[in-house]
C-alpha cells in the first residue's frame, strides 16, 4: 500500500486531511503508545526480583541445581537483563492499549459502534497473544529446555548457561508464540476487508500450511523439529478455523445483500410511481 493510498484509506467518509494534520496525528499515536509502554515497564521493574523467579521456574523444574546457579558474566547484567525483562513484561501487559492506540490511527473515521467492534478485536486480539504467551511458557517451554538440557548430557557436555542466554532465549521464545497466535486476527482483518474470502481460504489451504511453517521456522529462536512442530500445529488450527469463521461472515454478508435488495427494489417502485403523479 503506497503512502497516497494509506492516507486516502485514513480519511476515510471525512474530508481529506492535510499531510501535515497525519504527521501530528502519528505524532500523539507515538506519545500514547510510549506512555502506555513506559507505565507497563515500570510496574515490570518494580517487581524485577519475582519476574525473574517466574521465568526461571522452567529451568529449575528441568535441574533443580539451577536455582543458584545461573552465571552472571556481566558487570551490569543484574540491571541490563531487569531492564530487558522490564520491557518484554511491559509489552505483554499494555498489547491491547497498544493495539487500540495504533487502530485509532489506522481508523480514525469511526462511529461509535466501529468503535466497539475495534475495542472487541483488541480484547480478542490480546487473548490470543496472552494464550500463545501461556501456551509457550507452560507446556513448550519446558519440553524445549528438557530436549536441550537431555541432548547436552548426551553429548558428553555440561550445559552451563548464563543468566542473558537464558532469559533472551525464553523472552524470545514466549513473545514468538504470542505473535504466531495473532494469525487469526490478521486472517479475518483481511476477510472483512474483501482481501480474502472463504473460497480464496480453503482452495490455497496446502499453501498456506506451508507458509505457516515456514514462518514458525523463522520466528522460533530454536531449529529443533519438536518445537517447529509445537509452534505450527496450533497455528494451523488457527487458520483452519479462520476458514469456518470467513464462511461464516460471507453467508451473513450474502444475507444482508439478499435482504437490502427487496427494500432497494420497493424504494425504485416507489420512486417511479411518485414521478408518474
Amino acid at each position: 500500500m503506497s503512502l497516497r493510498k494509506f492516507l486516502d484509506f485514513r480519511d476515510g467518509r471525512d474530508t481529506p486531511k492535510p499531510f501535515l494534520d497525519h504527521l501530528e496525528d502519528l505524532r500523539k499515536m507515538v506519545i500514547r503508545m510510549t506512555v502506555a509502554l513506559g507505565i507497563a515497564m515500570t510496574l515490570g521493574f518494580v517487581f524485577r526480583s519475582e519476574l525473574a523467579a517466574f521465568i526461571q521456574a522452567p529451568l529449575i523444574a528441568v535441574d533443580p541445581s539451577r536455582a543458584d546457579n545461573l552465571q552472571s558474566l556481566g558487570v551490569a547484567d543484574s540491571m541490563t537483563i531487569s531492564f530487558k525483562l522490564a520491557f518484554y513484561a511491559g509489552l505483554i501487559l499494555s498489547f491491547p492499549v497498544l493495539l487500540y492506540f495504533l487502530a485509532e490511527f489506522v481508523l480514525p473515521a469511526l462511529t461509535g459502534r466501529e468503535r466497539q467492534v475495534i475495542l472487541a478485536a483488541a480484547a480478542v486480539g490480546f487473548g490470543l497473544f496472552l494464550s500463545g504467551v501461556i501456551f509457550a511458557f507452560f507446556v513448550v517451554l519446558p519440553a524445549t529446555l528438557q530436549f536441550f538440557f537431555e541432548d547436552a548430557q548426551a553429548m558428553q557436555w555440561r550445559p552451563t548457561w548464563t543468566v542473558g542466554e537464558y532469559y533472551s532465549f525464553t523472552t524470545q521464545f514466549v513473545l514468538a508464540f504470542g505473535l504466531a497466535f495473532e494469525l487469526p486476527v490478521v486472517v479475518l482483518a483481511l476477510v472483512k476487508m474483501g482481501l480474502l474470502g472463504y473460497g480464496q481460504m480453503k482452495a490455497t489451504r496446502p499453501y498456506a500450511i506451508v507458509v505457516i511453517f515456514f514462518l514458525a521456522a523463522l520466528i522460533t529462536p530454536t531449529t529443533d523439529i519438536i518445537t517447529l512442530l509445537l509452534m505450527g500445529a496450533p497455528m494451523v488450527l488457527l487458520y483452519e478455523a479462520c476458514i469456518w469463521i470467513a464462511r461464516w461472515m460471507n453467508r451473513n454478508e450474502i444475507a444482508n445483500e439478499d435482504e437490502r435488495r427487496p427494500m432497494s427494489r420497493l424504494r425504485g417502485e416507489g420512486g417511479g410511481d411518485d414521478e408518474e403523479a
